[in-house]
């Protein structure tokens, strides 16, 4: 991966030349996601068998917390988008919620019940949906607009390589003491408050270059309701409908494949390890091909994950290619909508419009999960994911309708 640093976009984007360099600003901050995604993943990927088999949750009651997981941070995306945009301090939204995530890595020590954890699933999830949209407002500011692709891509490789380092720290605690989730627990803490630190003392608090940095809640809606964003949006909630969660494809290939507890944590390794090797070059392709194009292809690799996790029978090399597939999915997906998204809306309204985005999949991966696992208590989950891969099959052309030739250049 080939990265110079730099401090702000310069003149070769309006002059036409191919950018080369990624902003120094964007670095820093896929050095404070990887830190934090250490930390994250070390509890995600501890969680699904931990509540499924520690708890002893049913399908049904760990869809409700899944969702949770998936879709709460909508209620606060947009506030956290709006804040930074209305008070011109994206860096400090985004230290509030990244210190609200840390703590709840030490809530779950005394969380023993249903009620309890999702409580501090619930905190965690709102303290991401308050950061992630100035965040990604920070990188749009820092990066050239033909480059879009290309930082977020460099961004989330950062953030990818903390998400596999994760499990990975997880698996060596839970094998040196076998149930020792207490230990993940706080080592996960220690890393997020690192992550926080990088943040605080290194990154910039960069505002829009036209100085329009105080937008009012009016003009903010409008920006978010206007027509570029309409089909975009429509298309982005109707895919993030038919998205199942990890830990239910990781859980159903535990069912399938006869996995032991303590390699659980590794299955996220795998997805995580080729959304690093992709990131990068998805998101380049993405700047020459077309944002909107990209995001839609990806999910024809979710939906070959989902035909192969469907399978009755598995093994090493099945299981290998689901979790590279989902790697895939989230390569061409996650950094290319907030791309996209951030060259719809006006400059000053850049966190609101990508957080309307995050708000519309997290809504429907909120829906999803609920419904995935209400679908695995009645039928299992082999039929369930037969099931969303027939609509994904009619979603995917519809979705590649809305977005056609949104987001050119």
């Amino acid at each position: 991966m080939y990265v110079t640093l730099r401090d702000r976009p310069g003149a070769d984007a309006r002059t036409g030349t191919v950018v080369r360099r990624v902003s120094s600003t964007v670095v820093l901050l896929g050095v404070v996601s990887l830190l934090t995604d250490v930390s994250s993943e070390m509890v995600a990927s501890v969680l699904p068998l931990y509540l499924t088999a520690a708890v002893g949750l049913s399908p049904l009651a760990y869809g409700f917390l899944d969702g949770i997981y998936q879709g709460v941070s909508a209620f606060v995306r947009i506030a956290g988008g709006y804040a930074g945009d209305r008070g011109g301090q994206p860096k400090w939204v985004a230290v509030l919620g990244y210190g609200a995530s840390a703590l709840s890595r030490l809530a779950m020590l005394p969380a023993t019940g249903f009620a309890a954890i999702t409580a501090v699933v619930t905190g965690d999830r709102l303290g991401k949906g308050l950061r992630t949209a100035p965040r990604d407002a920070l990188i749009a500011e820092a990066s050239d607009p033909g480059a879009l692709g290309r930082s977020f891509g460099v961004h989330r490789a950062l953030d990818t390589a903390g998400a596999a380092l994760g499990p990975l720290v997880a698996f060596a605690l839970l094998a040196s003491v076998p149930g020792s989730y207490d230990s993940i627990f706080v080592v996960s803490f220690g890393f997020a408050l690192l992550g926080l630190a990088v943040l605080v003392l290194f990154v910039p608090n960069l505002r829009p270059a036209t100085g329009a940095a105080r937008i009012g809640l009016r003009r903010a809606l409008r920006a978010i309701a206007g027509r570029p964003l309409r089909r975009p949006l429509l298309a982005a909630g109707m895919l993030g409908l038919l998205t199942v969660g990890d830990g239910f494809l990781y859980l159903s290939l535990t069912e399938r494949d006869d996995l032991a507890a303590g390699w659980f944590p590794l299955l996220y390794v795998g997805t995580n390890v080729a959304y690093l090797a992709l990131a990068v070059p998805l998101g380049r392709l993405a700047d020459r091909v077309g944002r909107a194009r990209v995001l839609v292809a990806g999910h024809g690799a979710l939906l070959a994950c989902y035909l192969l996790a469907a399978l009755p029978t598995g093994g090493f090399g099945l299981t290998l290619s689901v979790l590279l597939l989902l790697g895939t999915f989230y390569a061409a997906t996650d950094g290319v909508l907030p791309a996209l998204v951030s060259r719809l809306v006006p400059d000053e309204a850049r966190g609101s419009g990508i957080a309307a985005a995050q708000t519309v999949v997290a809504l429907a991966r909120f829906a999803s999960s609920l419904l995935f696992g209400l679908l695995w208590s009645l039928q299992g989950p082999g039929a369930s994911l037969l099931l969303f891969a027939g609509l994904l099959v009619a979603a995917v052309p519809a979705a590649g309708f809305l977005v056609r030739g949104v987001g050119h250049e």
